[in-house]
């Protein structure tokens, strides 16, 4: 009996939302015969196949012509169409290009030099300086924008947040070599609203102005930074603690032991496995979002049991200054915000997305080399 044969996956179909644009071939009428009697062959369908096509950056200029009236009985009576608005008053460039400077540089990493570069190779020849004063005009601009943003965001019922490092020259009364630091906050519920805002450091008092004005009871997911914990009480927030940190601490411990120690004995491994096991129950509500509160609540309430049991047996028994001590000591110091989240099917179990926000700001400060104010 023939073996199976698994057979290739299909070709993922294009987007169906994309633009289509059609082009017919078509027989020349002399060949429409049939080759049999000679009749005349009709149309009774298509052979459809799709490829992709890309339109390369295109730059054109557009040139603003305001008429200009004046009365034919008289020298007073001259009127010129009024201009019109512009994000930038008397800006270079229109609200479409400063929109693809912004999303190339910080969406898609890509510094103003290499911009400039990319205008140059379409025939627009602008220098970096010239980008880098229109993208902080353009800044000034939209910040009533940003204040409303930041409203929404204050107001959510759930938020995340987080900080990276930031490298900045020539800020005045600072060395180019001190760190600085970008907090980010995102919501998890109405209007999605991403910010970055920039601060000198990282202190409590600098996350408290960041964060001053959380809606009292909101929901306020975080890593264990100790400034945070603050932040919760004086706004108070239900402050839930990130599961992929103390699984990554996890992880860190046993990727140090020799691979011929490794095994379901190690207490790292029977930590990520337990783990696995709460993310396990949210891909599958993820499925099926009606069952998330009853999987929560019969499941994952179990697993948390097995995780208790666990931590406590190995705190007693493991020095606190290796790895393994470490995430033990992390998990059990986050435990009252770890469990909270089976409480209510909207809560997240951790902070990934808003982790995963900032990949696109680290790969900019990468290409970017440093910001400067």
């Amino acid at each position: 009996m023939a073996g199976h044969k698994r057979g290739k996956p299909g070709r993922k179909p294009l987007d169906p939302a994309l633009p289509r644009k059609v082009i017919r071939y078509e027989l020349a009428e002399e060949e429409r015969v049939c080759q049999t009697d000679g009749s005349v062959l009709v149309e009774i369908g298509v052979e459809v196949s799709e490829q992709l096509d890309i339109i390369p950056q295109k730059v054109q200029v557009i040139r603003h012509e305001r008429v200009k009236y004046a009365c034919q009985k008289c020298d007073q009576g001259m009127k010129v169409t009024p201009a019109r608005a512009r994000i930038i008053p008397k800006g270079l460039f229109t609200e479409g290009a400063l929109a693809w400077f912004v999303v190339s540089k910080y969406i898609d990493g890509l510094p103003l030099y290499r911009i400039a570069a990319l205008l140059r190779r379409f025939g627009g020849d602008i220098s970096r300086n010239t980008l880098a004063a229109s993208v902080v005009r353009l800044g000034h601009s939209v910040q009533p924008v940003i204040n409303l943003m930041r409203d929404v965001m204050l107001d959510s019922e759930i938020g995340f947040g987080d900080e990276t490092t930031v490298q900045v020259l020539k800020e005045l009364g600072r060395a180019p070599q001190t760190k600085s630091y970008v907090w980010v906050q995102m919501n998890g519920s109405g209007p999605p609203v991403r910010l970055f805002t920039y601060a000198p450091g990282r202190s409590q008092q600098l996350g408290a102005d960041v964060w001053a004005g959380m809606r009292h009871g909101a929901v306020l997911m975080t890593d264990g930074y100790k400034p945070y914990d603050t932040i919760a009480k004086a706004n108070a927030l239900v402050h839930l603690g990130c599961w992929a940190h103390c699984r990554r601490y996890f992880v860190e411990a046993e990727a140090a032991l020799p691979k011929e120690a490794r095994g379901r004995h190690q207490p790292s491994t029977q930590f990520i496995y337990l783990i696995g096991k709460l993310y396990a129950a949210e891909s599958h509500a993820d499925k099926k979002p009606h069952w998330r509160a009853r999987l929560r609540r019969r499941y994952s309430r179990a697993v948390l049991t097995k995780i208790r049991a666990l931590l406590d047996e190995y705190l007693e028994t493991t020095a606190p200054t290796g790895l393994l001590g470490k995430a033990l000591n992390y998990t059990a110091g986050q435990w009252p915000k770890l469990i909270p989240y089976v409480e209510n099917p909207a809560w997240p179990v951790d902070n990934n997305l808003c982790e995963n926000m900032i990949r696109p700001f680290v790969v900019g400060e990468r290409h970017g080399f440093f910001r400067t104010p």
